[in-house]
């Protein structure tokens, strides 16, 4: 578009745009898919070691393109488009689309390895006969998860933005496995698997001949197992008192922005002059940054309401491989260490999207912002001024400033309402006089071709400069004479506030706070005790701590609420497939072991206890519920061919070892390219696959040895029929 208007532009002048949003989208899209060609690649590689069967791997695999070319169909019913969360959720899901076919096809595959020696069936009665025996346990599996990831379309604000994307392509990627896999998988079968070997694939194999030994040592010595997994949870209970938590991962845009706040009483000229400043300052110091744009105060529509001692600057950068350090945060301590160097301009770090929805959701730039409520202004500010030192005095605070909110220049008129009577000038009459003056009088609109110019008569530049100006304003009078303003007004000097900022209907200012090298909400806590401790606030004043704190405690909530309600519904259809509340509980044992290995990883990697890594925690509740179905679904079958129950959970545990594995491995080698991406957005989906990479290692581990041993224990159903 700017190419079709250039010709119409000025001699002279150009557009150049210094800001693509553009171009962080693609790097973004392009990470996820390269995460998303990587999963695919190593599902492929893992499905033929342990398949050990080409055909079936070809019958597992085509149902990755089926369900993704059916999940965008649906995504474009719905009217989502292909970006970074949704394409997220999908990379996210590449691990589970197999999962319902692995389990068709491993059975399938079994079945007719054992038809091939009697032939007594006709062959695609044997298919059915397969794919029937293992479709319940699949489809409530598949449903598990599902309901596991509709807690996410209940987020609001920022996450839910985030989220519900995410969830919806999971739903609509798993739905579409699910179907596809009891209806286009067995029919593919038919035709692939012509011939079925009768041994074991080599690394299942020797992966039995380690497990039922275990197993069985397990099984014989099942109060130390027992004892040993309780521990492993009361530690992960312990450890997961020092995971810091926050709301998001600080996605890395590849731009900065710098927030310059001067004192209130500068000039719009002087603020230019001083921004000019800084700018050359940073480009001559700091050889990263190419360009600065810079805005000061307010534009004409008002959308974004600053004061003329507020500029937000736009900082061009260098390609990363140019950069003299290593990373983004040494780049934004090199530009504050020129920023130190100007005193009176407080200053703060931020993104451009980052900064937009910062104030859209919070009202607010900042990880932390204190608003202090009250009804008396110069009250509020001699607190705010209390609190940002305080502050300041906390580990991990950064870029903290409370608003300077008095010192504006203001003229005021005092009418001398006798001497103005004496001579005939009414009040309204002199406020629409001076109105006039300074703000002009409209008169019409000059039409000059297409273009219409505005027509206003007003005082000259200089008329508000000073008191004395103001005073010399001629006011005319009925008779046609005319008196000074000053013969019947005292004009002067005084300062007053920026601006009376207002929330429900009260008075309020706000301190805020970057937060760096620590968790958000171990930041807060701190914070308020100190400043619960250091400030006495008097009567009528309050605090309320917001920022990207207030979305975490907001997001941590409602979680708290829909979780255990989706583990409620999980539980119901469980008790809909066994018909047996007491093998329903027994599934559920999975879900505190399987959170073991997720809060040992956040612990081991350093990160922090986030919205991504809550999704994580939730997808890994899916699995091992899954998981913990093919277990139980199987020993309920042995069990009704009235097999003893020790070799029920011994010979169960073994046939169903290659499904488990199959599926939590793969589950967690799809999230493997998300761990170690490095594109924009990679750091919202790292804590997810953190999660779910370390607590499948010890789901899949204390499914396969905790779960037989409890359903030796407790594994009969209430009512045998």
């Amino acid at each position: 578009k700017l190419e079709e208007i250039a010709p119409a532009l000025p001699p002279g002048v150009s557009v150049e745009v210094f800001y693509d949003r553009g171009k962080l989208v693609q790097r973004a899209v392009a990470t996820v898919a390269q995460a998303l060609a990587e999963a695919t690649l190593l599902v492929l590689v893992l499905l033929v070691l342990l398949l050990g069967n080409i055909r079936a791997t070809v019958n597992v695999a085509l149902v990755l393109p089926l369900a993704a070319l059916a999940t965008f169909i649906l995504m474009r019913q719905v009217g989502m488009s292909a970006n970074l969360m949704s394409l997220g959720g999908l990379a996210i899901a590449i691990g589970m689309l197999v999962d319902a076919a692995v389990v068709v096809v491993e059975n399938i595959t079994t079945h007719l390895s054992s038809w091939q020696t009697g032939r007594r069936l006709p062959r695609l009665h044997v298919i059915y006969r397969a794919v029937r025996e293992v479709s319940l346990p699949v489809s409530s599996g598949i449903f598990i998860i599902i309901i596991v990831f509709l807690p996410l379309l209940t987020l609001q604000g920022l996450e839910g933005k985030l989220f519900t994307p995410v969830a919806l392509t999971i739903v609509f990627a798993l739905a579409s496995s699910l179907l596809l896999s009891l209806t286009v998988i067995p029919v593919l079968a038919s035709f692939l698997l012509t011939r079925v070997s009768h041994e074991e694939p080599w690394l299942p194999r020797k992966l039995q001949e380690i497990y039922v030994p275990l197993l069985r040592w397990c099984l014989d010595n099942s109060r130390v197992t027992i004892a040993a997994a309780l521990v492993a949870l009361a530690l992960a209970a312990v450890v997961y008192l020092f995971i810091g938590k926050s709301f998001m991962p600080t996605m890395d845009e590849g731009d900065i922005i710098v927030q310059l706040e001067k004192l209130p009483s500068i000039t719009l000229d002087k603020s230019v002059d001083l921004d000019l400043k800084v700018q050359h300052a940073i480009l001559e110091s700091v050889p990263e940054v190419t360009r600065i744009v810079a805005r000061v105060g307010s534009d004409e529509i008002g959308m974004d309401p600053m004061g003329l001692n507020e500029s937000d600057v736009f900082m061009v950068l260098r390609p990363k491989s140019e950069w003299r350090m290593q990373s983004k945060d040494e780049l934004a301590q090199a530009i504050r260490d020129v920023l130190e160097q100007f005193p009176g301009v407080a200053y703060g770090f931020t993104q451009p999207i980052e900064m937009r929805v910062s104030e859209m959701l919070t009202g607010v730039r900042g990880d932390v912002a204190v608003k202090l409520f009250g009804p008396e202004l110069d009250v509020l500010g001699t607190i705010a001024t209390e609190i940002e030192s305080v502050l300041r005095t906390i580990d991990g605070s950064e870029d903290v400033f409370a608003s300077q909110n008095d010192g504006v220049q203001y003229l005021q008129l005092t009418i001398d309402r006798l001497a103005s009577g004496r001579i005939g000038v009414d009040v309204d009459d002199l406020q629409r006089v001076l109105r006039t003056q300074l703000e002009g009088l409209p008169l019409g609109i000059v039409q000059e071709g297409a273009r219409r110019t505005p027509l206003v008569i007003r005082a000259g530049n200089d008329a508000g400069v000073s008191p004395a100006v103001i005073a010399s304003l001629p006011i005319l009078l009925e008779d046609g004479a005319s008196v000074p303003l000053g013969s019947i007004a005292r004009v002067r000097r005084v300062e007053g506030v920026v601006a009376v900022g207002r929330e429900r209907g009260q008075r309020f200012t706000v301190v805020r706070s970057n937060v760096s090298g620590r968790d958000l909400v171990g930041f807060v806590e701190e914070a308020r005790s100190v400043v619960a401790e250091k400030i006495n606030l008097p009567p009528g004043y309050y605090l309320e701590w917001g920022g990207q704190f207030e979305n975490q405690q907001r997001a941590a909530t409602r979680l708290a609420i829909v979780v255990p309600v989706a583990i409620a519904l999980i539980f119901l259809l469980l008790f809909s497939t066994f018909r047996s509340v007491r093998q329903a509980l027994l599934v559920l044992t999975n879900i505190p072991f399987a959170l073991i290995g997720g809060v040992f990883a956040l612990w081991f990697t350093g990160e922090y206890l986030s919205v991504p890594a809550s999704v994580g925690f939730i997808a890994l509740l899916g699995i091992a519920v899954l998981n913990g179905v093919v277990m139980v679904a199987y020993f309920n079958q042995l069990l009704d061919l009235n097999m003893p129950m020790e070799e029920v959970v011994i010979e169960g545990a073994r046939r169903r070892l290659r499904p488990v594995l199959m599926t939590a491995s793969i589950a967690a080698f799809g999230l493997v390219p998300l761990l170690f991406a490095s594109g924009p957005g990679s750091e919202i989906q790292r804590p997810l696959a953190i999660v779910v990479i370390g607590g499948l290692a010890t789901a899949t581990l204390l499914t396969l040895i905790i779960l037989p041993i409890l359903y030796r224990r407790f594994g009969l159903r209430e009512d045998p029929e």
